[in-house]
């Protein structure tokens, strides 16, 4: 396994990082019929540290904190905590009600202790902002993250999709102030939706964020045939919202992918974290993992190196795509 640099950071993380959102056990109405219990997940994550892996991101938000236990306590159990990098988020609502959710300080406050109990440990090593509020002025959110790095309980800052200008905003507002600054962005970013390569891959380029793509398999679209249905695309509502209006289009892509692999003699999973790989600002995509054979293609995706002439085919019949992502 090879280790980078977070960003202009110290921190060191693997290339590869594990998504645990398929890891949980509370029924949420969105990831329940396709996650993963306590005892399921404990040997994916094992295979993952095995491999090599240090860095893990979870949220706040999936399977109702659950994924947050699961993670917290098999790492507790199986890694060295000094070795680890684990993420986690804030921003989605725990409850409906006021203050259980967003970016004011009140709520960044009681989601950070909330996080902390429930990953068993003292400190966060990223904390990620989920979403923009834009109920919230990003001065108070910003700050409010600041103070938790001061107070010790987060180590480094970190944003998730946004438009390229609210990141940018408030990579200045937090320098204007003195205030600690994000040094990851994670976003959408697969062979599906390549909009980042517009705005913000040339911004994070520029601002030495380290990048960490969310779905880089297009949620399983770039490693089956277009027509073929797993448990978790037939209860993805998600997935429909982020690619159904551009199927016709993606399905070209799909198939430019099928016949590169073919001739590569190699899992499509492999091309598409390549493709996801060889972009010069990618640190660290975040892959899923519900059986083995995900982590294997994954972790073998590190040694493909596809040709210019690859990267055009697969790149060609893209089109442009609409804005999704809940930004």
């Amino acid at each position: 396994m090879e280790y980078v640099n977070l960003g202009h950071t110290g921190l060191k993380v693997s290339r590869l990082c594990l998504g645990c959102m398929s890891f949980g056990e509370a029924e949420d109405g969105m990831h329940a019929a396709w996650t993963l219990d306590g005892e399921a997940s404990l040997p994916l994550i094992k295979q993952a540290l095995d491999a090599g892996i240090n860095f893990f991101d979870t949220a706040n938000g999936y399977s109702a904190g659950t994924s947050e236990e699961i993670v917290g306590r098999t790492l507790k159990k199986l890694g060295k905590r000094d070795e680890l990098v684990i993420a986690t988020k804030v921003f989605i609502p725990w409850r409906d009600a006021p203050n259980t959710g967003g970016l004011s300080r009140k709520a960044i406050f009681t989601a950070i202790d909330d996080s902390l109990r429930r990953l068993g440990t003292d400190y966060v090593d990223l904390y990620q902002i989920h979403r923009w509020d834009h109920l919230t002025p990003i001065e108070e959110t910003l700050e409010a993250l600041h103070d938790l790095v001061k107070l010790g309980k987060v180590r480094y800052l970190g944003a998730s999709s946004m438009y390229a200008w609210q990141f940018a905003k408030a990579l200045f507002v937090a320098e204007q102030h003195g205030w600690s600054r994000f040094v990851s962005m994670q976003n959408h970013l697969n062979l599906l939706n390549r909009e980042e390569e517009r705005e913000m891959l040339p911004l994070c380029r520029d601002q030495g964020i380290g990048v960490i793509p969310w779905s880089p398999l297009a949620r399983g679209r770039l490693t089956r045939d277009w027509n073929e249905t797993t448990r978790r695309s037939e209860n993805d509502a998600f997935g429909d919202y982020l690619y159904k209006n551009t199927a016709d289009a993606d399905r070209e892509v799909v198939e430019a992918l099928a016949q590169v692999a073919s001739e590569r003699g190699l899992p499509r999973a492999q091309v598409a974290l390549a493709w996801v790989l060889q972009k010069p600002e990618v640190t660290s995509p975040i892959i899923g993992a519900t059986k083995p054979a995900h982590l294997s293609d994954a972790i073998a995706a590190l040694d493909v190196t596809l040709s210019e002439e690859e990267v055009a085919r697969l790149e060609a019949p893209y089109i442009p795509h609409g804005v999704v992502g809940f930004l």
